[in-house]
């Protein structure tokens, strides 16, 4: 049974590069995006929640978010855990709705911001190396079992090393996207 598995190879990749862009998307631009709350949670009922399961986030306006706590004991709770997580927003409580207006990113902090992309690109650059490492090992280890031949092998690593560029390409496209995102608004 050959070890090599193009299919796992692929998804692996395409995971790399999804997770990239969650991590991208977390990253605060000058628009409000409901997304920067998601690494929000909020000590309620006695355990620790993600603000998605005691509130509605949405975007009004391009330049605020409004967070409504579905239960109006969980207000303070919710409010508490926005300022904890650090994401620069300041908090106005108008009864169960919580609006956080986006300020203005200083240069350096826009600077700052666009380095983090550009780490979290390389993150995910390394990652999808690794699975390709992963690859041309188990076609290595294949072809010593007699399971494949050498023409065979290289042929399948060339493949990995197309899959490999093409991944690489979207991470870097991601990354630069995010980046002009980030110095531009």
């Amino acid at each position: 049974m050959p070890q090599y598995d193009k299919a796992d190879i692929e998804r692996r990749m395409d995971g790399a590069v999804e997770s990239l862009k969650g991590d991208l998307s977390g990253l605060r631009t000058g628009r409000a995006n409901t997304s920067l709350l998601d690494p929000v949670v909020v000590e309620v009922y006695g355990s620790m929640m993600p603000i998605s399961q005691v509130a509605t986030v949405n975007a009004p306006e391009p330049r605020m978010l409004a967070v409504q706590v579905w239960d109006k004991s969980n207000v303070s709770a919710v409010e508490k855990g926005i300022t904890k997580a650090n994401l620069g927003l300041n908090p106005m409580t108008d009864g169960q709705t919580i609006r956080l207006p986006m300020p203005d990113l200083t240069e350096e902090r826009r600077k700052d911001l666009a380095k983090l992309a550009g780490e979290y690109g390389e993150k995910a650059k390394i990652a999808v190396r690794n699975v390709r490492r992963d690859g041309m090992e188990s076609l290595k280890a294949d072809e010593k079992k007699k399971e494949i031949s050498e023409d065979e092998r290289k042929r399948l690593e060339d493949e990995v090393q197309k899959m490999t560029d093409k991944h690489i390409a979207d991470i870097d496209a991601a990354v630069e996207k995010k980046v002009q995102e980030i110095l531009t608004q």
